[in-house]
């Protein structure tokens, strides 16, 4: 990590905030007690009792979310339902792994196919706001539907591939507000041309009543989780085959998180992803710094993503280009529930009381 990170801290050592916080999470949300981790999963079972499912999933058809359904199926024993979110943008492999995967796995799979209008203005409205976090949209929409689902079949837990080892060093400068529903209807407003009337959204009721109701459960906190082994479990077992990077699955993530956030914002998510992988212990630095060397991803693919990409959207490439051109701005320039009067007014009572 560097100062692409406006917000970046280095101790006397050189040793970045992010690392600190990476140990801290170790410490604090890694369980490396098996009888731990049996002791939810029977928490789980008990609750699935009597209905076809006992947890819900989301699968991408990336290595974490794959692998999730791996563990839960084979590892844990556990009955999930998984949750696709079809915003559009699958590549074709994407699709054949879900497939594939799901059905060796015996995995029931419910997709939600979003309205491609409706996305595509949304898209376009996030591009035109000019923030460097265009892929909330479908972050958004993938969290609303498996809770969507859990409360239909009234599942209590979701089984998420959020994970520590592989899943730090996030800067909030570089992506902000995916839970925000206020913040996503404010880009909308300003930059859009249509009402989101399908679009999946969890409001600030919607939050308060999900965490009380459902339990998120990281579940490969609870597992000895390296890539490098998952990679191979996954194309030995199910044979799943690899997309040549992290979230590469989606041809719009692909072009987004390697061609525009690096062209535009100065932003490689590679960093943070190769620096969890260090801080886990599966990389050297010498061995992100040379991976960091190379191209984001080939630059013939690039060039025709960005012909796809800007088709797709419905837009020429001077629109495109202007897109590029235009000022980066920041989470902070927008109406958001966290930007709002009333959120900040209770954060400052908040640090003047005695016990927090």
């Amino acid at each position: 990590m560097d100062t692409t990170d406006p917000d970046i801290v280095f101790d006397a050592g050189g040793v970045c905030h992010h690392c600190h916080a990476y140990d801290e999470a170790v410490r604090t949300r890694v369980v490396a007690d098996p009888a731990q981790r049996d002791a939810i999963v029977a928490e789980i079972k008990r609750a699935g009792e009597g209905k076809p499912y006992d947890c819900i999933i989301g699968v991408s058809g990336g290595v974490d979310s794959t692998y999730v359904a791996y563990a839960t199926r084979k590892l844990l024993g556990l009955r999930p339902l998984a949750v696709h979110l079809d915003n559009g943008w699958d590549s074709e492999l994407a699709v054949k792994n879900i497939q594939h995967v799901l059905e060796k796995l015996d995995i029931e799979l419910y997709t939600e196919v979003l309205d491609w209008d409706e996305f595509r203005d949304l898209q376009l409205a996030f591009l035109r706001a000019s923030t460097p976090d265009s892929e909330i949209p479908s972050d958004h929409a993938i969290v609303s539907i498996l809770y969507q689902q859990a409360r239909r079949h009234g599942v209590r837990y979701i089984l998420s591939g959020c994970n520590v080892r592989t899943e730090s060093h996030l800067p909030p400068a570089w992506s902000r507000g995916h839970s925000d529903w206020r913040y996503i209807q404010a880009l909308q407003k300003q930059f859009g041309t249509r009402k989101l009337k399908t679009f999946p959204h969890r409001n600030m009721v919607d939050l308060v009543w999900d965490a009380r109701t459902t339990h998120w459960v990281d579940i490969l906190n609870y597992l000895d989780f390296r890539k490098v082994d998952a990679l191979r479990v996954l194309q030995d077992e199910l044979g799943w085959q690899y997309y040549g990077g992290k979230h590469y699955e989606s041809i719009y993530t692909r072009f987004y998180q390697g061609y525009i956030l690096p062209k535009k914002f100065g932003f490689d998510k590679r960093k943070m992803h190769l620096s969890s992988l260090i801080c886990s212990g599966e990389m050297t630095r010498d061995e992100a710094l040379a991976e960091l060397q190379k191209p984001t991803y080939p630059e013939d693919m690039q060039a025709a993503d960005r012909e796809y990409v800007a088709k797709k959207l419905g837009i020429t490439d001077a629109e495109l280009e202007t897109i590029m051109r235009a000022p980066p701005k920041r989470f902070e320039n927008y109406p958001s529930y966290e930007n709002s009067r009333v959120v900040k007014l209770a954060r400052k009572v908040r640090a003047l009381l005695p016990f927090r």
